[in-house]
Formats: C-alpha cells, structure tokens, sequence
C-alpha cells in the first residue's frame, strides 16, 4: 500500500498473498514493533523510522488498539534475536506481528504494507527471517528516500549514505504525516 500524504486521502489496494486488501483492512498486530539502532548518535536518523513511528503511537491517547507496541534494542543488523524474544515471551505467532522499519527503495512520504515477502537485502528483515526461519509476518516498509529530480535523479546515492543521517525538519513533518494516515489506517482496522 502507498500513499502521499501530500495527497488526498484514498483507498489504495495491496496485496498480501493474492488477495486484494482494501486500506490495509486485515492488519491487526498482537504487537508492533518498531526497528531501529540503539543509542543518543542513532536518535532521529532515517535508519529509525521505526522506533520513531512507534513512539509516535504510543505518545497519542487513546492507544489505537489493544496491540502491544516495542521497540527493538538490538542493532538494526542484529533485529531477529530481540523479535524471536520477544514472541516466545508473549507467545504470539509471527503472522500476527508487524515489524516497522525503513526503506530505502520507497520514495519519503509512502508506505507499503507487505506480507510473507522477502528482505530485498534490508539487513534486519534478514536477521529476523533467519531467526523466526519464517517470512510470514507482516511488514509497514516507511520510505525514505528522497525524490528524483533533475540532476539527483541522475545521481541516486546508496542507502548506507543517507540512513544514518539525522532526519531534517521539513522530512520529519513528512514523516509525521505519514506516521497520522497509518495510525488511523490501523485505528480503523481494529474497529472491524
């Protein structure tokens, strides 16, 4: 699912194993969690999408669901052991999880939600696949990249140049845009 916050506001279809899901209609998470790199120097980078749109969240009243909301603690590489941890001690299966996290390969103001797909080489994705030994959980893949245009079009830099990078302020409001249109996509679901 993608949509631009800079947009009015619609119901764009995925696809999460074949079926056509309207709105992210279907996505209730036992628990959230959020990935990111610990530490002051990591704070508000675009490698910590997640952990910021999990404290976006958890800072809003009333909580949006009865979903537990975590952040990972682990380095962004090392994510598997902290989500394999933390479903053996809740008990919760991997198809009921949805792990946050950025994405360089989606343009800054989109989203995708995604389910059972592979890592696309994002190295955190890797570590919980190889931990969990199953793909199937679901995934809210936050962009980060900037938008091509003229010359930078030209010029695409590599996610390990830009993702540890503090996040500017004119991103940080797209980003908040972003964090309010999926919260109250998941608000509605659990009203379902």
């Amino acid at each position: 699912m993608e949509i631009n916050p800079n947009t009015k506001r619609t119901h764009t279809s995925f696809s999460a194993e074949g079926a056509s899901v309207r709105y992210g209609v279907g996505v209730k998470p036992s628990i959230i969690i959020g990935l990111g790199n610990p530490g002051k120097e990591y704070e508000k980078t675009y490698h910590n999408v997640g952990i910021l749109f999990v404290n976006y969240l958890t800072d809003k009243v009333p909580p949006i669901s009865n979903s537990k909301f975590l952040i990972s603690n682990t380095f962004m590489n090392q994510s598997g052991g902290f989500v394999k941890k933390a479903l053996k001690k809740t008990g919760v299966k991997p198809e009921e999880v949805l792990i946050v996290h950025d994405d360089s390969d989606i343009e800054l103001g989109k989203y995708k939600i995604s389910f059972s797909r592979g890592s696309a080489g994002h190295k955190g994705i890797e570590s919980i696949i190889q931990s969990l030994g199953t793909k199937n959980f679901w995934r809210l893949r936050i962009g980060i990249r900037q938008p091509a245009t003229g010359k930078r079009q030209a010029a695409r830099k590599k996610a390990n140049e830009f993702v540890l990078k503090k996040i500017n302020k004119r991103d940080l409001g797209t980003l908040e845009k972003v964090f309010q249109i999926i919260k109250d996509c998941l608000k509605e679901n659990t009203r379902r």
